[in-house]
């Protein structure tokens, strides 16, 4: 049962370090290749740059919460929240797309 998932590709849970801007502040984020390859698509999905993305919902969360205790793993919870099937509204994301123009 368990060997699909213990045969799998050690390059998928490689970690990378990315440095990315948010709110005006240059951070570094580390995560393995498989989320960083989620969080591509999702960016891409709503016309965004991943980086761009990334600190839009820095600043969302920021807004909603007052704190993120540890921004690496939510942005590994979006991933598999996106894989679960949740999406931004076509309004959401048409507002997203005009934001970023």
């Amino acid at each position: 049962m368990c060997r699909v998932f213990a045969e799998q590709d050690p390059e998928g849970y490689r970690q990378i370090n990315r440095s990315i801007r948010i709110g005006g502040h240059s951070t570094s984020i580390q995560l393995e290749a498989t989320f960083w390859t989620l969080l591509d698509e999702i960016a891409e999905s709503q016309g965004l740059t991943t980086p761009k993305f990334i600190s839009k919902l820095y600043d969302e969360a920021i807004e909603i919460k007052g704190e993120i205790p540890n921004f690496a793993s939510m942005l590994r919870t979006t991933c598999a929240l996106y894989l679960r099937g949740h999406r931004p509204t076509a309004d959401e994301q048409a507002a997203l797309k005009r934001a970023a123009a």
